[in-house]
């Protein structure tokens, strides 16, 4: 199996290319290349079909992220797995094929036969807790659902569509320019191959109404900050039997001001008294599972870091867990009694270590000069 070229290789695009540049050079690469053009060309239906997976992932500022980052395993980690055939590229991409080759003769493919639906994009904020340990969360999703009075035809009770005389219920129409045919939406139906004469008075004849429907979603445990979650088939319901479109979660973690994530790895910090640091002691720290007694080693420094091995954030799909990084930061005393500041000058003496001499107070100062 040949390796997969690069994403702005097959488009012809620099990778700094605006999100303008990438459609207008698809375009050209989807109508060189496209199978009504070029028939019984496998070649050509490769070309296609790797033009489309290119545009599907460069479109998409989420997805060109991963893919810059990644490579061509990037875009699985927001739900894309690439296109099997050319059937499955037209029909997801929806109205855009028709916009493009409904000019050029080449509409028909997808106009008169089952539509699949429009995805769904919306965001779910969860707490840095709830991303580490996984759970379900019950979100609402609008989406467009079959209308419960005419049944999803558009057409009031007690009358139906009837089927578009102009087109005969293609939704297509035929154009002879000299040698040329050319086939265009029919301005009648605008394609739908149907006409309403009596629309439901619900959905003014759309077939479809607005609801909010509830959904349980999993939230993996170990999921990070703009990750995102595909459902497949909780989009927008397809047309003429078509199947549904997929909802993409994108998970947006609230920061814990204890803890830092980078990876799977998590970095905390705990403050200790040099006198602390110097001897040892036990302290309280915060941990993804609650606070734990930690153990400071006699003679730990400023910025030493202790790891605890395995304690960091689940894996996605695999097995084990990161690291818990605990930074230790001494904390050096700004004012000391008389007596601690007595106790800490014997001590640097016994060390033989050089240090400034006592500040006199002011009032010291004004008692020597009465004296004098």
């Amino acid at each position: 199996m040949a390796a997969k070229r690069d994403y702005y290789q097959v488009l012809g695009v620099q990778r700094d290319a605006p999100e303008a540049e990438i459609k207008r050079a698809y375009r050209k690469k989807a109508l060189e290349y496209h199978p009504d053009r070029n028939p019984g060309d496998p070649e050509a239906e490769e070309r296609f079909k790797e033009s489309a997976e290119a545009f599907e992932v460069l479109s998409d500022p989420e997805k060109r992220q991963l893919y810059d980052q990644f490579g061509h395993d990037g875009p699985s980690r927001a739900g894309f797995h690439g296109f099997q055939g050319a059937d499955e590229i037209f029909a997801h991409f929806g109205d855009l094929f028709g916009d493009l080759f409904d000019n050029f003769g080449f509409g028909g493919r997808r106009r008169t036969g089952p539509q699949r639906g429009h995805d769904i994009k919306m965001r779910l904020v969860i707490p840095f807790a709830e991303a580490v340990s996984g759970g379900e969360r019950e979100i609402k999703v609008p989406r467009r659902m079959h209308c419960e009075v005419c049944d999803g035809s558009g057409a009031a009770p007690g009358t139906s569509p009837e089927v578009c005389r102009q087109c005969g219920g293609n939704g297509q129409v035929l154009h002879r320019q000299g040698f040329f045919t050319l086939q265009t939406t029919c301005p009648i139906c605008r394609g739908e191959g149907r006409i309403i004469r009596t629309p439901c008075s619900k959905c003014s004849g759309t077939g479809v109404q607005q609801v909010e429907s509830k959904l349980t979603v999993d939230i993996p445990a170990g999921i990070d900050d703009g990750q995102t979650l595909r459902i497949h088939g909780r989009g927008q319901p397809g047309g003429r039997g078509g199947q549904s479109g997929d909802l993409y979660v994108v998970v947006q973690v609230e920061p814990d001001v204890r803890f830092v994530r980078e990876n799977y790895d998590v970095h905390s910090e705990v403050r200790v008294s040099m006198l602390q640091a110097a001897l040892g002691c036990t302290v309280k720290a915060a941990t993804l599972a609650g606070d734990v007694d930690l153990d400071i080693e006699p003679g730990t420094q400023p910025g030493d870091v202790l790891v605890r091995k395995g304690k960091g954030v689940p894996m996605l799909r695999g097995r084990g867990h990161g690291d818990h990084h605990v930074h230790i930061a001494v904390t050096i005393p700004k004012e000391l009694g008389d007596e601690q500041e007595q106790l800490l000058r014997e001590l640097a003496e016994l060390r033989g270590e050089s240090v400034a001499k006592p500040k006199k107070s002011l009032l010291d100062s004004f008692r020597k000069r009465s004296r004098g």
